[in-house]
């Protein structure tokens, strides 16, 4: 696994009976960090949280801003900022993919995934100028040099004709080759009712029939037609026909933002930052629900920032996942929620050498102190 942490697998002849996850040390402290800066400042730090979604972290925590100070966004930065965001799911699912394939022993096909990456980095370039921290947006809407002119707007939309019939035709190698089937058809099964118990999010939960995406509770996806992908076995087949049938609608969708893309300013700068009480804001992500809020002290500084990725949720959902498989499938079963812990971990107490678990009043009284 490419991911820090430990997962120790109890078996009865090969069996596994019990799981137990343990995560990794390691803390950025980001939130400590945003405390007191400015928020222009404050919130591009937000896009290190994650080397892989670092465009969804930076909107979720500028949206919490534009919600709470009721800032207009234009209608053209919306559709950049969702065409963005479908890049950054087509990049992120793939890295799944490619990941999977190395853990199922199946070279081609991972290396075809990270060839596909490639095409994929190359859009997010052509429109930002960065492959990993493209820094779009901004409050009120998205930096004018990603704006999307005509000569981006025919590069765009050439490459994304090739990349949407190479896609499709990686999907259905995926989900017709019965080698690949094989290995991961009826282990790691989580039913929905666990999945709900364990508040599994994104694609993972989907796959064990949740139907929840909050891309259509969004006003920025409104204008745009795509599926919800939705499955119903539970298992690792279905996480990884999931996330395969996701992308081939990430494209559905960038393609419509790019033919509708409206006429208009990019940005909104008529706003005074000011006082902010805290202001939420939930999007889907990649691998599930991210959540953001914050608050604004009178001179525009952040307070209290806090941010919530769905790694963990998902992580223990597969300790439940892959009781009763053999152990041989227990690390396919952690790999198929696609965990990313280099985002997770947002805090952690150690005394005297030794780690102090922390209860929900700890955190409370913390918050409250603004420590």
């Amino acid at each position: 696994m490419l991911e820090p942490y430990r997962a120790r697998f109890f078996v009865e002849d090969e069996v596994i009976v019990d799981c137990e996850l343990t995560l990794d040390p390691y803390h950025k402290g980001i939130e400590r960090i945003m405390e007191g800066m400015p928020v222009h400042k404050g919130l591009i730090i937000t896009e290190r949280i994650c080397g892989i979604c670092s465009h969804i972290h930076l909107w979720n925590g500028t949206r919490a801003v534009e919600r709470g100070l009721k800032i207009k966004v234009p209608e053209r930065a919306d559709y950049i900022r969702v065409i963005m965001a479908e890049l950054e799911r087509l990049h992120s699912h793939l890295i799944y993919l490619a990941h999977a394939m190395e853990v199922l022993g199946h070279e081609t096909m991972c290396m075809r995934a990270f060839t596909l990456r490639e095409d994929v980095m190359d859009l997010l370039y052509i429109i930002s100028g960065n492959r990993v921290h493209y820094a779009v947006p901004i409050i009120g809407g998205v930096r004018p040099r990603c704006d999307i002119d005509e000569y981006r707007m025919s590069e765009l939309k050439k490459k994304l004709d090739v990349l949407d019939v190479k896609i499709g035709d990686y999907a259905n190698r995926v989900i017709n080759d019965s080698m690949i089937m094989s290995r991961v058809k009826g282990s790691g099964i989580l039913t929905k009712e666990e999945a709900i118990k364990y508040a599994t999010p994104g694609p993972t939960g989907r796959a064990s029939g949740i139907d929840v995406d909050l891309r259509k509770k969004m006003k920025e996806y409104k204008s745009f037609d795509f599926n919800v992908i939705v499955l119903d076995d539970g298992d690792n087949k279905d996480r990884v026909v999931a996330r395969a049938l996701e992308s081939i609608e990430a494209v559905k969708i960038i393609k419509q933002a790019l033919e509708t893309l409206p006429s208009g300013p990019v940005s909104n700068r008529n706003f005074e930052l000011k006082e902010m009480k805290f202001s939420t804001s939930y999007i889907e992500a990649p691998r599930g629900e991210i959540y953001d809020s914050l608050a604004l002290d009178e001179t525009g500084r952040i307070r209290n920032y806090q941010n919530r990725t769905p790694t963990l949720t998902a992580l223990a959902s597969m300790e439940i996942a892959c009781i009763g498989d053999q152990l041989t499938d227990g690390m396919l079963t952690m790999a198929s929620c696609d965990p990313c812990l280099a985002c997770t971990n947002r805090a952690i107490v150690v005394e005297n050498g030794k780690e102090k678990i922390i209860t929900e009043e700890d955190v409370k009284s913390l918050i409250r102190r603004g420590l």
